[in-house]
């Protein structure tokens, strides 16, 4: 292992339970910052109430006002997430009101940039909707080092990601594409356990300076953009035990894969694909039928650049 990394994992490596939540609390209080939670949902009925609920339960009270507000961005739901997300207590924004004049694409990484400008936290912290057995300390852990470590400006989660009963088996797109990708062309990066995951915190001032790639890209576009920009040094990880989530089949994380690998492959050379697109197969009654979809491709910009982000700051 690069020394470096080694350093970087004895000195950026935290577990939740290194920053209670006094003293986190007085942290944000001698600092004067402010914490957004954004929650990215789409279809999420059945985990979103449950997750809202905990966040403002155990962490937006009198007694522990670590979060000053929780928005749930509903990229198209179906079904009831929109309700469920409001009852609970959260303030819920749909994508498609956000920067109207851009019409939004689908993916992830679109609904986390487009919270950029609903949001006012000088700390935004993302956490994916899907999450069951939840814990608030996902939330605490991730914002924490934030808090009290002033040359920190980026945290991911870390934890366990079970596959039924499988111990450590829940990240195969992890394993399979996007750690091969940075232990060869951004080693320093090779001591994140969960680089993928969609639970992390950042400063507003760095968030507001990346580009987003718009779909699954995102997590390891921004960790690579944010290395080049703020420096290894500037980056951690929290502890903060199990992630248990829904789990996709295998063609959709094919799909997730070659959006993760498009987005290194832009960063490495800027260059174009022969062919932005991947095609799987389903046994149908003839026999293996194609089924070809598009790889994402687009990348919105950095929202320092966006007008009416400009204005909204200097409002």
């Amino acid at each position: 292992m690069l020394e470096d990394v080694e350093r970087w994992l004895s000195t950026r490596s935290w577990s939740v339970e290194d920053r209670p939540l006094k003293q986190l609390i007085a942290a944000k209080r001698a600092t004067g910052s402010t914490v957004s939670v954004v929650l990215p949902a789409l279809n999420e009925e059945e985990t979103v109430g449950e997750i809202v609920a905990i966040i403002r339960r155990e962490l937006m009270t009198r007694k522990v006002p670590l979060v000053d507000e929780i928005v749930v961005i509903d990229s198209g739901s179906t079904d009831r997430t929109s309700e469920v997300a409001a009852d609970a207590g959260a303030r819920v924004v749909h994508r498609d009101e956000i920067l109207p004049r851009l019409p939004a694409v689908p993916g992830k990484g679109e609904v986390l940039w487009r919270s950029l400008l609903v949001t006012s936290g000088d700390i935004v912290a993302f956490v994916d909707a899907d999450l069951k057995e939840f814990s608030a300390d996902f939330v605490s852990g991730i914002v924490g080092p934030l808090l009290t470590e002033p040359g920190v400006d980026l945290v991911k989660a870390m934890y366990d990601r079970p596959l039924g009963s499988a111990a450590g088996q829940g990240g195969r797109v992890t394993e399979l594409m996007a750690r091969p990708l940075l232990n060869m062309h951004w080693p320093q990066l090779a001591g994140f356990v969960q680089p993928l995951g969609g639970e992390y915190a950042a400063r507003r001032s760095l968030l507001e300076q990346l580009p987003f790639p718009v779909g699954y890209g995102v997590e390891l576009g921004m960790l690579v953009d944010a290395l080049h920009l703020v420096g290894l040094d500037a980056l951690a990880q929290v502890d903060v035990g199990v992630r248990k989530h829904r789990h996709q089949d295998g063609q959709a994380l094919g799909r997730m894969s070659a959006a993760i690998y498009r987005t290194a492959q832009l960063r490495l050379a800027r260059g174009h694909m022969i062919r932005p697109s991947l095609t799987q197969f389903e046994r149908g009654e003839n026999g293996f039928e194609p089924r070809t979809y598009s790889v994402d491709m687009e990348e919105r910009p950095p929202m320092a650049e966006i007008e009416e982000y400009v204005e909204r700051k200097a409002a």
